[in-house]
């Protein structure tokens, strides 16, 4: 099934102003994202969806595709789904965070084999055990329970599931006992297109959750497991210690063949 990663990209940013076009490494944020992404080994295309001609013209320099979208769009997925519409050569679209510049591209081709494996399902995303009580008890953190058929039963804020006796085994226990949301996503064309134009749900807006819009009106979303979440860019210390990350592998010698 031919495959579309798009990355939606605002300009506006509450927490950290203009982050995608931060360069302090050489190269804007969001060029780190995009050849993130073309890692993966399944999808055809990389582009993004920008809302502003500065992100266009960013992306432009570096050789990326890009999408101009509607600056009135809701959210990334209301983009994404913008850029599916106008691409129709696609069965799968994959939604890729703009502010995870070190994204796995394995990562992606697992999200996108699952709606392979999965006909019956309508999305796919991402799950990783959570071994902190910290993690556990932060609603910025969002949890997620899925069945024996790796079907999602819910994502919420609050701890799920709620252990009717705490002990700290719990957080060690294999298989996990509790598994944190990674907000990566893929579609079938078809569906984002339909899921794009409905209704928010209660549940959705009680929570801030908008993939609780598809479990509410009866679609099955697959959940993979990954060991480890990859490091999205929120705040200035998190893109500063991406810019340290990134300039210690850069100063690493090259190893050439003997």
């Amino acid at each position: 099934m031919p495959s579309l990663i798009v990355i939606p990209a605002r300009l506006a940013s509450t927490r950290l102003p203009r982050k995608l076009l931060l360069a302090e490494t050489g190269q804007p944020l969001i060029q780190h994202t995009y050849q993130a992404a073309q890692q993966s080994r399944l999808a055809d295309q990389v582009c993004v969806a920008a809302d502003h001609e500065e992100i266009a013209v960013a992306v432009r320099g570096f050789g990326g595709k890009v999408v101009m979208t509607s600056p009135t769009c809701a959210s990334g997925t209301d983009r994404v789904a913008e850029v599916a519409r106008s691409l129709d050569t696609y069965e799968i679209v994959v939604n890729v965070q703009g502010d995870e510049p070190e994204l796995d591209g394995a990562t992606i081709d697992q999200t996108i084999k699952l709606l392979h494996d999965h006909p019956e399902v309508s999305m796919a995303t991402l799950a990783t055990p959570i071994r902190e009580r910290a993690k556990l008890d932060d609603p910025a953190c969002v949890k997620v329970v899925f069945g024996h058929n790796r079907h999602a039963l819910y994502f919420s804020r609050s701890v799920i599931p709620h252990a009717r006796q705490w002990h700290d085994d719990l957080l060690h226990a294999n298989p996990a006992a509790f598994y944190q949301h990674i907000g990566l996503y893929a579609y079938r064309r078809e569906f984002l297109l339909h899921y794009a134009g409905m209704r928010q749900s209660p549940l959705e807006q009680l929570e801030s959750l908008e993939q609780l819009r598809a479990l509410e009106n009866g679609f099955a979303i697959a959940v993979g497991v990954v060991g480890t979440p990859s490091i999205g860019i929120d705040t200035p210390a998190d893109y500063a210690a991406f810019v340290k990350r990134w300039n210690s592998r850069s100063m690493q010698p090259t190893k050439h063949p003997v």
